[in-house]
């Protein structure tokens, strides 16, 4: 008879490397550096009333929401004349005005948009006359209501 020897060696493998690549160090370094993580003893009451301050002092956000002026003025100017504004502010100029809606016989309305300062102006008659009096102004986001003279 013959005897069947059984093999008892076992394959083994290799262990993982016992130094990590300089890479993954790297890596692990900076994400440690933007992330400070503080132990339970280093948080006191001062230093939470601290970082409340700082949250509290932070600048809030701006509207993002475009805020429109709109400028009416209540004059018959005659049939067949326009109305014309002149100005300072967003889509305003002293030097070329710009055409008002006629919305009645009597009533030219101009919608003005996206300023954060307020707008100085004036009325103008087929861009040629002038309005008499002082320039007029009018705050972002208003509404305003003005009866020129000529």
């Amino acid at each position: 008879m013959s005897a069947i020897k059984k093999s008892t060696s076992k394959a083994t493998k290799s262990p993982a490397p016992a130094t990590k690549t300089a890479k993954s160090s790297a890596k692990k370094t900076a994400a440690a550096a933007r992330a400070p993580v503080a132990t339970p003893a280093e948080v006191t009451p001062a230093v939470v009333t601290k970082l409340v301050a700082a949250v509290a002092a932070a600048p809030k956000p701006v509207s993002a929401s475009p805020v429109t002026t709109t400028i009416t003025a209540v004059i018959d100017v005659g049939f067949g004349n326009a109305l014309y504004l002149r100005g300072e502010g967003p889509g305003l100029s002293w030097d070329k005005g710009v055409l008002m809606t006629c919305i009645a016989p009597n009533a030219w309305q101009i919608a003005l948009a996206d300023s954060t300062r307020p707008y100085t102006f004036k009325f103008l008659v087929n861009d040629f006359t002038w309005s008499v009096g002082p320039d007029l102004t009018a705050e972002p986001g208003s509404d305003i209501t003005v009866t020129p003279e000529f």
